[in-house]
């Protein structure tokens, strides 16, 4: 007997009632909060004890259209489930987000980027319309010619606004192949400059550029990873097993090549969650023949990273060196391009951080009021996640990056830890309009505010 066929719709309409019966089960005066299995902010709660909604009926995928080139999906649905049903159609989403465990959800709400950001923007750029569980309890559907003001205010908003239920979003043509130049660089203002001639054209060489990042090691060693998209087939490198991804752009002088499936250039970096699986031991060649491939992701080393902070490992190891404990620095920042070579100069001689990811984004259209970068401008993505040393206050180093960063015209993203004041916060992040679209979806302040949930971490 042939087992009954499930209907993804019928499915996620079932997930969505328990959703809302279990917001209507939480109190009045509790918090509120996503019981998801995973999760890829980097803020420690001084409350942790919210009610958990229920999303395990928001996770799938219900339709990809092949001739629109639109995915309607699932607030909770990974990027790893969304892009395994694309893929066979040829298509992706036009932003990837690097860690298979980030949920379209999450990226719209939370931001997310990668390398086709300098030509497709962030994630939230592509989508049409979504359905908004808001404050008020209701769910609503937003869009560009319906509930306007909630559309444009989500993105940024870290679920203090609603939660995404369902999405639908434009995809993009791909190849089945990636071919990739590795480009040394001994300054970091060549490398600014090759990258805003690369995002201008967009091509090197005269050939085409589909995606584009960057690491820096050094002031002397950095490198830009230019990808093109190709079907032409032939070898192809793999580092889900003993190879490691970004230790294979490193070399001496020149241009290098490399060719990976579209797959694996997606999850590029996911298996060594870039370069930090070397906190665990995951990159020594012996623990890794032993570390089983399965646990060789983000979301694994996610979770040895929450029980490290839970238990205070790290900090009880430096103590016992007779060593000060550690600050978290856990950032991604947008600096305009003209201002890039600037930030990271500073960087490298302020903050004892290597290596440091590059990645180029420019909007598609307007303004987003909650993140309000210029549009026709170019920005740099710059990520560092790693600790240092305690400063005199708390926050010492996060503080200064901060301060730094609005200095450079910037914006910092608000997955982690956030030491603004709330006349800074209100100012740099749409204070006036959050409010009053706040007021408008969430009348009886059911969700948190976003300044007590990204800075006073409630």
């Amino acid at each position: 007997m042939s087992s009954p066929v499930i209907d993804p719709r019928s499915t996620h309409a079932a997930g969505v009632e328990r959703l809302l019966e279990s917001y209507r089960a939480v109190p009045p005066t509790a918090s509120v909060r996503l019981a998801k299995p995973t999760s890829n902010l980097f803020r420690t709660r001084v409350k942790p004890n919210a009610r958990g909604l229920v999303t395990s009926g928001l996770v799938g995928v219900l339709a990809v259209d092949p001739e629109a080139r639109t995915a309607d999906v699932g607030g909770m649905c990974t990027y790893e489930n969304l892009v395994a049903a694309t893929l066979p159609h040829g298509l992706a989403p036009l932003v990837v987000p690097q860690l298979k465990t980030i949920t379209l959800g999450g990226a719209v709400t939370g931001l997310g980027i990668e390398s086709t950001a300098f030509r497709n923007g962030l994630p939230h750029e592509s989508v049409l319309e979504m359905d908004i569980l808001t404050g008020a309890g209701e769910v609503v559907t937003a869009s560009p010619g319906e509930n306007d003001d909630l559309y444009r205010a989500f993105p940024n908003s870290y679920g203090t606004l609603g939660y995404a239920v369902r999405l639908r979003i434009e995809l993009e043509v791909v190849e089945p192949f990636v071919a990739l130049r590795h480009l040394r660089f001994h300054s970091i203002a060549d490398l600014v400059s090759a990258m805003d001639r690369i995002v201008q054209t967009p091509a090197l060489d005269g050939e085409r550029v589909d995606y584009l990042d960057g690491v820096v090691f050094s002031a002397g060693e950095s490198y830009l990873c230019a990808g093109t998209r190709t079907a032409e087939s032939g070898p192809v490198s793999d580092y889900t097993g003993q190879q490691i991804y970004y230790r294979s752009i490193r070399h001496d002088d020149g241009i290098t090549h490399d060719r990976l499936t579209v797959r694996d250039y997606l999850w590029r970096w996911d298996t060594d969650w870039f370069w930090c699986s070397a906190t665990f031991g995951a990159q020594l060649p012996w623990i890794r023949r032993l570390w089983p491939r399965s646990l060789r992701c983000s979301s694994f080393y996610g979770k040895l990273m929450r029980f490290e902070r839970r238990f205070d490992i790290g900090d009880r190891i430096e103590r016992l060196g007779r060593r000060p404990p550690r600050e978290r620095v856990v950032q991604d920042v947008e600096v305009p391009i003209d201002r890039c070579a600037e930030y990271l100069d500073w960087f490298l001689t302020t903050v004892p951080i290597a290596p440091i990811w590059l990645c180029p984004l420019r909007l598609r259209g307007d303004a987003w009021p909650l993140y309000p970068l210029r549009p026709l401008q170019t920005y740099v993505n710059v990520g560092f996640w790693s600790t240092v040393p305690v400063g005199a206050t708390e926050g010492e180093t996060n503080r200064l990056i901060e301060h730094k960063v609005t200095e450079v015209r910037g914006h910092k993203s608000l997955y982690s830890d956030a030491y603004y004041s709330q006349k800074e916060f209100s100012e740099l992040y749409g204070g006036e309009t959050y409010r009053r679209v706040k007021k408008r979806f969430d009348p009886d302040a059911r969700l948190l505010d976003l300044y007590a949930k990204v800075v006073q971490r409630r």
